[in-house]
């Protein structure tokens, strides 16, 4: 396969993921596991997550949805709270990656679900610079952002404005997250599709410079 693009997800690729966070989280609290995600993937396409995502509700209107869903699943979570569990910390290897397909001249773009008015700095630990997510982002030939653009990971529409952008049919891409619902549709399109593991960016990146650098 001739590839000519690479795009990618940011949060869980060349952060750590928040669902590492919410895990800490739910243990803490003595929650079922994955509680936090079950809910943000109920109602998958309109809950409020996924409208705050797209930036078609306000930070008080998504803390007041959150804590409704969540307590109806059976725990109350703030939105707020949620929010503050976004704290981030930097996956280097991933970055090394991303600069080597860059530098070998292949198209690059990222696909982010992120949020108004929080973006990837906002989601930063303390400690971590800022200035790093601006290297990262100088890499990319292209960035979509659901809050910005309106759209957000898993509707196919999002990849589709990618490949448009890049000027790349899908099956010449590669794309990479963390959330296997992020990647079934990019597949279904004929992407290339890379799992990054939560906790591991390893294989990813050993899968990555397979694909692109065969010896």
């Amino acid at each position: 396969m001739a590839f000519e693009a690479v795009i990618f997800d940011f949060g869980g690729v060349f952060t750590t993921s928040p669902v590492q966070n919410f895990a800490e989280f739910e243990r803490k609290h003595g929650l079922p596991e994955k509680f936090i995600g079950d809910v943000i993937k109920t109602n998958i396409h309109d809950n409020a997550w996924a409208r705050f995502e797209r930036a078609q509700m306000s930070l008080e209107d998504f803390d007041e949805a959150f804590a409704e869903e969540t307590k109806t699943a059976g725990f109350e979570i703030r939105g707020a709270t949620l929010i503050d569990l976004l704290k981030l910390h930097f996956n280097h290897e991933m970055i090394a990656a991303l600069a080597r397909v860059k530098a070998a001249g292949y198209k690059t773009g990222c696909i982010t679900n992120n949020l108004p008015k929080i973006d990837s700095k906002g989601m930063l630990a303390p400690g971590e610079s800022r200035d790093v997510v601006e290297q990262i982002h100088a890499n990319f030939d292209h960035i979509i952002e659901s809050s910005k653009a309106g759209v957000r990971k898993p509707e196919p529409r999002i990849y589709e404005m990618m490949c448009e952008a890049l000027c790349v049919e899908p099956e010449v891409c590669i794309f990479l997250d963390d959330l296997g619902v992020n990647l079934k549709p990019a597949r279904a399109m004929g992407m290339t599709t890379i799992k990054v593991p939560i906790g591991d960016v390893g294989p990813a990146v050993e899968e990555l410079d397979r694909l692109l650098f065969p010896t």
